[in-house]
């Protein structure tokens, strides 16, 4: 019989496993806090628990009941606050753990800080991790002292900051929940709170890493050919948008249609910065074209920065595959970002993220077309791009649907916040070989 203990056994799981193990654990968590007899008014279900849950922790913002009446004020700081957790990341909140208990932070726990913040130098994650705590403070604080004042002449002070609190935090993190029933359309004509919000949410989706390259360098020409390339996207990207909503809906009597010029040009504003993944509106989503429908699921589809509270592809993976078929159609063996070329690498990972990411929402959209077949093809494809980019606009069929569909956009939430590549490698592990074999010619096109 040896003297000496057993070796203690450990889990042995790879960092996207830790990682999905550590949101999943926030969304049971936030289930069981929002099924309590004092977190709700009491007609909510378990299935509306989970997938409320589900769409904070996500930030998603997709919601099956009015969040003001259906939950109690406990019930609503509850869900704040699993929407700053899934904003600010479940690794981010490890590291600094970890941090607290040691000065240094471990090879493991930087590989799954580097799966969560998107970072590919181990030696950036633990600056990367206290810089999205201090902007995502520093921006919340000052978006609600703003919006306090916004709100507090039509509420009173306490209600009023509290509304400006929610809100701020909904706001930067892209989550994009309202304590009203028709998210912001009251405040459409609301200049302060719809330009502060439309700021949170753009700031928010930017990226942690853009925002302090520009803290950093200040200069144009001292930025990194990244946030170059963010900043110059999402200028245009939003430009072409406003313009195109604005033409689109300008005629519409149930979106802009009966309001004046400028209120036209303030919320086709909104409507065409919104999609980056906030999930407010300020007109009626569902009374959209649908011309102006498809434009905004390409914006859902694309998203913000990387390394953000934003859904989507993310802004550098669109423009990486734009330029990698510029760079076919020229023949030439090199794409180039502000005199800096891209490695291959790079076009290959961002081929992964479109396929895996559009993958996603067929399955998930064909699946929902057979548990709703009289729901029309137009709503639920909206609705399930928002789910799979994490968005949170809907065209109002949400609280409509089974909760056979409400579990497969939960999924697709899950899905979408892990991120393509973390699903990838989670799914499968990746061997490499010695053994080489010869080219096989495959035609294409």
């Amino acid at each position: 019989m040896s003297i000496y203990p057993k070796p203690h056994k450990t889990l042995n799981l790879s960092p996207p496993s830790l990682l999905a193990l550590g949101f999943l654990g926030f969304i049971i968590f936030g289930t069981l806090l929002l099924k309590l007899p004092f977190a709700n008014t009491g007609d909510v279900s378990w299935m509306d628990a989970l997938f409320t849950a589900t769409s904070a922790v996500t930030i998603t913002g997709l919601s099956v009941l009015n969040i003001h009446e259906s939950f109690t004020l406990f019930g609503q700081t509850i869900i704040l606050l699993l929407i700053q957790s899934g904003g600010l990341g479940f690794m981010t909140f490890a590291i600094l753990a970890a941090l607290s208990l040691s000065p240094k932070v471990g090879l493991k726990q930087q590989m799954m800080a580097q799966d969560s913040l998107g970072q590919t130098s181990l030696s950036k994650v633990t600056f990367v991790a206290k810089g999205v705590v201090t902007y995502t403070l520093i921006f919340e604080l000052i978006g609600t002292i703003i919006l306090t004042t916004a709100f507090t002449p039509t509420y009173g002070f306490a209600r009023g900051l509290y509304y400006a609190v929610f809100y701020s935090i909904s706001s930067f993190n892209n989550a994009g929940f309202s304590l009203f029933s028709n998210s912001l359309i009251n405040f459409q004509s609301n200049y302060l709170i719809c330009i502060t919000i439309s700021i949170l949410y753009t700031l928010g989706g930017l990226g942690f890493l853009v925002l302090m390259d520009i803290k950093q360098n200040k200069k144009w020409k001292k930025l990194t050919p990244n946030s170059k390339l963010i900043l110059t996207t999402i200028a245009v990207i939003n430009l072409i948008a406003f313009i195109l909503i604005w033409v689109l809906e300008a005629q519409n009597p149930h979106t802009l249609g009966m309001l004046s010029i400028g209120d036209q040009a303030l919320n086709a504003w909104f409507q065409a910065t919104v999609p980056r993944s906030s999930g407010f509106n300020t007109i009626d989503t569902g009374s959209m074209t649908n011309s102006s429908s498809l434009v905004m699921m390409l914006l859902m589809f694309i998203g913000g920065g990387s390394l953000s509270t934003a859904g989507g592809i993310k802004v550098g993976t669109f423009v990486i595959l734009v330029l990698s078929v510029i760079s076919f159609l020229r023949r030439t063996d090199e794409i180039r970002i502000f005199n800096h070329s891209v490695a291959h690498e790079t076009t290959y990972k961002a081929l992964a993220v479109t396929a895996i990411t559009s993958i996603l929402i067929f399955m998930g959209f064909f699946i929902i077309l057979l548990l709703e077949p009289k729901t029309d093809f137009m709503n639920l494809l909206f609705e399930v791009v928002s789910a799979a980019c994490t968005v949170g606009l809907s065209r109002g069929i949400t609280p409509e649907l089974h909760n056979g569909s409400l579990f497969v956009l939960s999924l697709l939430m899950f899905a979408g916040r892990l991120g393509p590549l973390t699903l990838a490698y989670l799914i499968a592990t990746p061997k490499k070989s010695r053994l080489k074999h010869p080219q096989a010619n495959i035609q294409i096109g």
